[in-house]
């Protein structure tokens, strides 16, 4: 007797269980979108009456979660993935928040492998000042900064986690040619010998050694020498948009509206000058 009526509950809940199966979706098109080691993970379709939490692990990292019952379709997961040269997993896990998940274990979707030393996309290298002099063109590059910090706060930059591993190369050519020369450093500084009373255009790209994929980085805003820059007001104004483009990038509309309109006004009476 006992055992019919263990079948008759079987019966009972098995259209409990058919049905919680069909409301639940699992993730599809799983990507991870990094740029500096900021990353999003990424995924499909919008849920319904359900929810996501994902949970991460890498070879050399135990389970986290992130992004618990969540509605949304990306998660920032740049916290979790700071030992970058691990290789990481993600489970995307839908869940029914009525509670009748807990039957069974809930579905999940698996990512794909993603280690942020070798994958991240390295961003725009920035121009802090250039130079030109007689028949000397010097630049000095400004490392991109990545969303970890150090015990103090501030910022690491991409060499801080690269090292050696890293090298800049500049791209110049005189102004209205199109015959390019690159020269290399694994500093931020150039300085190259160009002819005298020339102007010249350029850009610099980073390059990580050591990766057969992905290894440069996007390119610099180009910047082109005028005889008007040698000098305060030049090296001033490159120095200055430099910063703002991190800044815009930080802050958004507010320092574009309430910095960048007053410098461009002020870069206007420079230029008169």
């Amino acid at each position: 007797m006992w055992l019919c009526g263990m079948y008759d509950l079987f019966n009972a809940l098995l259209p409990c269980f058919g049905k919680c199966n069909s409301e639940l979706s699992t993730a599809v098109n799983i990507t991870w979108s990094s740029i500096n080691f900021k990353t999003i993970l990424q995924w499909q379709p919008v849920p319904t009456n359900y929810v996501y939490t994902v949970k991460i692990s890498g070879i050399n990292s135990n389970w986290e979660k992130a992004c618990v019952h969540t509605k949304e379709t990306e998660c920032d997961v740049t916290d979790k993935l700071e030992k970058v040269k691990d290789t990481y997993t993600a489970h995307i896990v839908s869940e029914m928040l009525s509670g009748t998940e807990k039957f069974e274990e809930p579905p999940y979707a698996i990512s794909p492998k993603f280690t942020p030393y070798n994958q991240t996309t390295i961003g725009k290298p920035g121009i802090q000042t250039y130079e030109l002099t007689d028949s000397k063109l010097k630049v000095l590059v400004e490392d991109p900064l990545t969303p970890y910090r150090f015990p103090n706060k501030t910022f690491k930059s991409i060499r801080e986690i690269f090292k050696n591993d890293l090298e800049y190369t500049l791209y110049y050519w005189k102004d209205l040619s199109t015959g390019k020369v690159k020269a290399t450093t694994k500093s931020n500084q150039f300085e190259i010998s160009i002819d005298k009373g020339e102007n010249y255009c350029f850009y610099v790209q980073a390059t990580i050694l050591s990766r057969r994929e992905n290894r440069k980085s996007q390119e610099s805003n180009m910047n082109c020498t005028r005889h008007w820059e040698d000098g305060p007001a030049g090296t001033y104004l490159v120095k200055q948009v430099n910063r703002l483009v991190f800044s815009c990038c930080l802050f958004g509309p507010i320092v574009s509206t309430c910095i960048v309109k007053p410098l461009e006004m002020h870069a206007s009476k420079l230029c008169k000058t």
